[in-house]
């Protein structure tokens, strides 16, 4: 039994740094579509109860919760508590950097959600999500228009340069603006 339980963990971490972030999810048992990029390896101890679109980007960090585990202070004569909810991901979502999806959250389809959201509620189709708690920011479409207009394509990358040459050669020197007094 221990030496089982061993196997399993080594093998878990020889998967963990070995296949590709795609290829790891479905390892654990979520169901994930075509053409995403998985950086994280957090999908919770019920890997099964995830599905993620087409398309997807799952950055660094982003935790994916399947379960409540604050129901195990609740006892009684029937004993412990248990909720399990599922979370489904559409097509076409971006979730940024250390970004936490709780159980039961459905995103649906082009979606962006900021860098270090908590993701309490359920995302509509189409708009930019951030903060804790997570609140509509803007419209996918606004940012997709701004992106096409206003970034640097491939098309326009030096790509006969080395990867920090050509990223220098792009980079945009503006800053954000500071912060006031009213937000």
């Amino acid at each position: 039994m221990i030496v089982a339980k061993v196997y399993r963990k080594l093998k878990d971490i020889f998967c963990q740094l070995y296949m590709s972030g795609s290829a790891y999810a479905r390892f654990k048992g979520v169901i994930v579509g075509n053409n995403c990029r998985i950086i994280t390896k957090e999908f919770g101890t019920e890997p099964w109860l995830i599905e993620i679109g087409n398309n997807v980007t799952i950055t660094h960090g982003v935790k994916i919760l399947t379960h409540d585990g604050s129901t195990w202070l609740f006892n009684d004569e029937k004993g412990r508590r248990f909720l399990y909810k599922k979370v489904k991901i559409g097509n076409n979502v971006f979730i940024g950097v250390n970004s936490v999806i709780m159980p039961g959250v459905i995103i649906e389809d082009k979606v962006v959600i900021a860098a270090g959201t908590i993701v309490t509620k359920s995302i509509p189709k189409g708009v930019i999500v951030g903060g804790n708690p997570v609140k509509i920011l803007g419209l996918y479409e606004d940012y997709e228009k701004n992106v096409l207009e206003n970034y640097v394509s491939k098309e326009n990358m030096d790509f006969s340069l080395s990867y920090k040459n050509r990223i220098n050669k792009v980079v945009d020197e503006s800053s954000k603006q500071y912060i006031t007094i009213d937000g």
